[in-house]
């Protein structure tokens, strides 16, 4: 029998039923706007609220996918309800959600686990973990048949995040894959607070410098609700040859509510191979 992780914010986080799933995810797709982008399209970052909040910020990275096929996708993404040390991927067979199973790539996932020690196979992180699961019906609407590689850091030092992206890196080296860092940004700051601290770490992400940025959110002078995520995965695209970052689309919660006194913020972008 396979072993598979079933949803587990489907109904809260996004429409549990697959029909009005389906049009919602299409319907954000179709709204956001494709930029032409010169380049393959090697990474992604996206945010993890639910689709109320951010989902037209997530549309905005998957939209540019229309049309582009991988191996699998690595996906890395902060723990918000257990805490561990290292890196977890998923032991079981596949990832469920409303619009159905997701196989997960077990070649990777073996070599990922090969390739470093503080990569485990385990559940932990993934039980009731929401930051991965909201990614995955964006991605069923624009790839169709694709496999992915469930990652989870909790503990995000500098340690890990480098050891994770030097992993990644060397298992995908001349593998046609998608990496995507799951991340929102500041949280609960009044409005204008939060733009100008959110900006400071969409300009790390604009220059492409995950130094500097692990730098700043270990001396606590920016926030990101998986910062390690976007730390892990910048360096892992800058070891496979991306070179250049495209900043999509940045909002915060306020811009949906109207309730600006204390809002979370949410950023998409590109990274891109241009030779």
């Amino acid at each position: 029998m396979a072993h598979v992780r079933n949803a587990a914010v489907a109904g809260s986080f996004y429409d549990a039923d697959p029909e009005n799933l389906r049009r919602e995810v299409d319907f954000l797709l179709n709204e956001a706007k494709a930029p032409k982008l010169k380049g393959q399209i090697r990474g992604l970052v996206s945010p993890h609220a639910g689709y109320m909040y951010s989902g037209s910020v997530a549309a905005a990275a998957y939209r540019i996918l229309k049309g582009s096929s991988y191996e699998a996708v690595f996906l890395v993404g902060p723990s918000h309800r257990e805490y561990f040390n290292g890196v977890t991927i998923y032991p079981g067979d596949a990832y469920q959600t409303p619009l159905g199973q997701i196989p997960i790539n077990k070649e990777f996932r073996a070599s990922l686990i090969e390739q470093s020690p503080i990569i485990q196979l385990s559940e932990s992180g993934h039980r009731a973990e929401h930051c991965l699961e909201v990614q995955l019906p964006f991605l069923q609407r624009v790839l169709g048949e694709f496999s992915i590689v469930p990652m989870i850091i909790a503990n995000q030092t500098k340690e890990y995040c480098l050891n994770l992206g030097n992993a990644i890196a060397a298992v995908a080296r001349k593998r046609n894959v998608l990496l995507i860092a799951s991340s929102d940004l500041s949280h609960y700051h009044p409005y204008d607070d939060a733009v100008k601290l959110d900006q400071q770490v969409i300009s790390h992400v604009a220059t492409f410098d995950e130094h500097e940025l692990m730098d700043r959110l270990d001396n606590e002078k920016v926030e990101a609700c998986g910062g390690g995520s976007l730390v892990a995965v910048m360096h892992a695209l800058k070891l496979l040859g991306a070179n250049r970052s495209h900043v999509l689309l940045y909002s915060n919660s306020g811009d949906v509510t109207g309730d600006k006194s204390a809002v979370v913020g949410y950023c998409s972008a590109a990274f891109l191979q241009t030779n």
